[in-house]
């Protein structure tokens, strides 16, 4: 059914009458929406008393599509009136007012039981309002401010109550000024004016020069509510309050906002003066007693007790201040850098990105870690008896630096970024270098027995000691358990670009990648670097035909070592059952890492040994991996391995060590 149009079946809003009635007007001063609607809406209309019936009519009728059935015959003299259907209810208050001859006002409200109703009705409003050619907005005389009956409402309560918020808007919509503003601008929308953004709202004359933009045809848009650029808090501090537009209401003056401070600072946050007071102070005591300055040598409590950094950095921080290379840092010198450069607020990992980093650049690059950890072969007890040979320290450095861009370079760049710096939890392991004397018990990056571990593999794989291998060389790894397809994905450089420049050989560093990812394939690195080579086709997915390509060599070898053989779909639901893919179609690198049992996956398709291993493990192991979760697959693999190659270099045979040491091995000899 169509909307009752109000032009089309009653006469227009003009007092055409002949009736010898008393003559008068109705202000409707506040129409209120149902709060399910979400609109909030308040015209002030002044209608004769023969238009008043015509217009409830056609509003009821537009809203609620159903005739009005109601009397008005005597609502001259006042009284209340309601109708209702299923979709709205309509109570209308009529009251005289003595003091204005022939003058009352009018409480229309309506009630939308459905959301969609509320724009219907701001709309007909508005349409029926534009119909009446001879309407006027109420005069300033009309309204009494005691009449809304308002008690004093403070900032706080407005932004409490968002209900009380839209009730203020709305008696300052019924304020004089406002109506002939939106009168103002409802013309000049229908005249098709250009609109100007900055309105001022204290007066219908300053409207009239910056009227509304034609977003729709003349007549037909509903209208904007006013707003003055300068209430908005983005535009100016001060916001206008209602009483600076003339609002009768009462409100308590607000509070003056103090400005937000500042939280961005290019350079860093600039120290309190608590703070840098304290700085200088222990400055200041240090450098009393060398007033010419600190030479490297010396620079060491700088570095640790006012700087907090790892003792190892004092060489770096040393050089990064005493740009001119003059071998001193005075305290000048110091307090500019430390001091007024900020560094004293900044976090551990920002001071250290920023000391190690080249002046140009905003990354952090292999060589940049070189002097750090020179520092630390040079001054750290647990390194000490490394001083004889250079060339393993010159290894164990730079093991140390493969593994730190190993797991905190996620990018896989070779640059390391603030951001990545942050994420990892290298600063917290230099920390615990700095204060263990066990280089061993940091496990993190710096033990030396893992670096031994890792060199000592690769330099039993190299057999030509040329510090390179190939695919004859790396089949040969942990006893030959991976598969000749998944060394040609690795040498096709698919998980990782190789840095040798020989073609087919694989260098140390990639060595070190590949070994940690090996024995550690449960970790996000891990992962990455063998869903790489399985993903054939490098779609971001395992499929089922990529995964039974990989596992057809691994079912040839069972058959060939006399093993009883495990089918592939047999393997295929062992694998859905532990990973729990999202869809069974395929398999992605997000559904591998939500798994802790992901590494077995790869084990399962690619290495014999440990999916042997893993079909037939001990319980007891279990229950001891379980007792110290902190340590990694990693760590374990590593520490067995320490245990065994260093009693082959005491000239033990393995087979007489000790039964936990075979037991635990991981590489069974098949």
């Amino acid at each position: 059914m169509e909307p009752h149009k109000s032009r089309d079946i009653h006469p227009p809003y003009k007092n055409t009458s002949t009736s010898t009635e008393p003559f008068g007007f109705f202000t409707i001063r506040f129409v209120q929406f149902h709060p399910k609607s979400s609109l909030h809406f308040a015209p002030v209309l002044r209608f004769s008393t023969l238009q008043f019936p015509w217009f409830l009519r056609d509003l009821y009728r537009g809203i609620a599509q159903a005739p009005l059935e109601l009397d008005f015959s005597g609502y001259r003299s006042g009284g209340t009136f309601e109708a209702e259907t299923k979709d709205v209810i309509l109570r209308v208050g009529v009251l005289w007012d003595p003091s204005v001859e022939k003058s009352g006002f009018c409480r229309l409200e309506l009630e939308l039981k459905q959301e969609r109703m509320g724009r219907r009705a701001w709309a007909l409003i508005w349409v029926l309002g534009l119909a009446m050619d001879d309407r006027e907005m109420v005069d300033a005389a009309t309204l009494d401010p005691e009449l809304l009956q308002l008690q004093e409402v403070s900032s706080f309560a407005v932004k409490a109550s968002p209900q009380l918020a839209d009730e203020l808007f709305a008696q300052w919509l019924s304020l004089p000024d406002t109506g002939r503003l939106v009168k103002s601008l409802i013309n000049d929308a229908k005249a098709g004016a250009s609109f100007n953004a900055s309105v001022n709202c204290s007066s219908a004359n300053s409207a009239a020069n910056n009227p509304l933009p034609s977003l729709f045809p003349a007549g037909s848009a509903p209208p904007i509510s006013p707003r003055s650029a300068s209430s908005s808090p983005r535009v100016s501090k001060q916001r206008t309050s209602p009483s600076s537009l003339g609002s009768p209401l009462k409100l308590v003056t607000e509070p003056v906002r103090e400005p937000i401070p500042q939280f961005y600072f290019q350079n860093g946050r600039p120290p309190p003066k608590e703070l840098k007071e304290q700085c200088l102070s222990r400055v200041n005591h240090i450098f009393d007693d060398h007033l010419d300055g600190l030479q490297i040598n010396e620079f060491k409590s700088v570095t640790k007790d006012i700087c907090r950094l790892p003792s190892f950095f004092s060489s770096a921080l040393f050089r990064k201040i005493d740009t001119d290379c003059i071998g001193i840092v005075t305290k000048d010198a110091f307090i500019k850098y430390w001091v007024d450069g900020n560094m004293l607020t900044a976090d551990a990992a920002t001071q250290i990105f920023r000391i190690l980093k080249q002046p140009d650049c905003k990354y952090l690059t292999q060589a940049d870690f070189k002097p750090v950890l020179q520092d630390l072969l040079a001054t750290h007890p647990g390194l000490e008896f490394l001083q004889s040979t250079p060339e393993f320290q010159e290894r164990y450095a730079e093991t140390v630096i493969y593994r730190i861009f190993y797991y905190i370079n996620r990018s896989g760049n070779g640059r390391l970024t603030l951001r990545e710096l942050k994420r990892g939890n290298l600063i917290a392991a230099m920390q615990h270098a700095d204060e263990e004397e066990d280089i061993n018990k940091v496990l993190r990056y710096f033990s030396y027995e893992h670096f031994y571990v890792i060199y000592c593999k690769f330099w039993e794989l190299d057999t030509d000691h040329d510090f390179l291998i190939d695919k004859e060389n790396l089949i040969r790894y942990g006893n030959h358990a991976l598969t000749y397809r998944i060394v040609d994905r690795i040498f096709s450089q698919v998980p990782r670009k190789f840095t040798s420049k020989i073609e087919g050989k694989m260098g140390y560093e990639d060595f070190v990648y590949f070994m940690l990812s090996e024995e550690d394939k449960s970790s996000e690195p891990g992962l990455e670097y063998w869903f790489k080579c399985i993903d054939l086709d490098g779609n971001g997915v395992l499929t089922l035909n990529e995964m039974q390509f990989f596992y057809e060599e691994q079912l040839h070898r069972m058959e060939c070592m006399a093993q009883e053989p495990v089918l592939f779909e047999d393997i295929l639901c062992q694998i859905v059952d532990m990973i729990a893919p999202e869809r069974e179609e395929y398999i992605t690198l997000r559904d591998l890492k939500g798994c802790k049992l992901s590494g077995n996956v790869f084990n399962i398709l690619f290495n014999l040994n440990k999916f042997m291993a893993f079909e037939t493990r001990d319980p007891f192991l279990i229950r001891q991996e379980r007792e110290d979760p902190t340590l990694t697959e990693w760590d374990r693999f590593a520490h067995r391995e320490y245990i065994r190659l260093s009693m082959e270099e005491d000239g033990e045979d393995v087979s007489n060590g000790s039964a936990e040491v075979w037991d635990e091995s991981l590489e069974a000899p098949f």
